[in-house]
């Protein structure tokens, strides 16, 4: 299984434990399924953070 789905899962399921009710937890748990799946993609190597700054950099 690749880091990236991992992370998805982890995070998915860490925000299901953290709380689980309405729309607002909803949210929540599908923000830590998105940092999770970022985290995963970095490990794994698909996300290059240093691209993306210098690209945010020359625009300024």
């Amino acid at each position: 299984m690749r880091a990236s789905a991992l992370g998805l899962i982890v995070g998915l399921i860490s925000g299901m434990a953290l709380v689980f009710g309405d729309f607002g937890d909803f949210l929540i748990v599908l923000l830590l399924g998105a940092i999770g799946f970022g985290v995963g993609r970095f490990l794994d190597g698909d996300l290059d953070l240093g691209r993306l700054l210098d690209r945010h950099r020359t625009r300024r």
